[in-house]
């Protein structure tokens, strides 16, 4: 009986240990988030966002494809950039479409990747990425106004 309760413990410890070391590894992640926010609502004015994002549908997906192309981050500071864009008024297409390039295409990191898998895969990649990022926040804002 003592047995088992040492194997519950030890794995309680490990779990713990397990949980504290993904808590330390998240923090940067979560600081950095919050910087971001403080950046973005501090120098960029809804005026200016909304100038950006104010050339029709079309013009919106494009813009929000290539910013997010350009500025390329991870998942969990899109979501939150995503949010504050959406409450500055830009479109939900633009919205969309900064999100996906956010995470799939790399303009920042291509060098890296062209050098580590070909110059010729790290373009197909990108430009496969670009292109899905524009027919995903269609289909998204599509699926969203058939929910609607």
């Amino acid at each position: 009986m003592a047995q088992g309760r040492d194997s519950r413990r030890d794995r309680f410890v490990a779990a713990t240990r397990k949980a504290v070391r993904g808590l330390r590894n998240a923090l940067p992640i979560l600081a950095t988030v919050v910087l971001l926010v403080g950046l973005f609502r501090t120098y960029v004015s809804p005026d200016l966002v909304r100038s950006i994002f104010a050339g029709g549908p079309i013009v919106d997906v494009l813009v929000g494809t290539g910013f997010g192309s350009v500025s390329t981050g991870n998942p969990i500071t899109s979501y939150v950039l995503g949010g504050e864009l959406l409450d500055r008024g830009v479109s939900l297409l633009a919205v969309t479409a900064f999100l996906v390039a956010w995470v799939t295409v790399g303009v920042v990191q291509f060098p890296a990747e062209a050098s580590v898998l070909g110059r010729r895969f790290a373009i197909a990649r990108n430009v496969t990425g670009a292109l899905l990022a524009i027919a995903v926040s269609i289909v998204t804002v599509q699926v969203v106004g058939l929910l609607a």
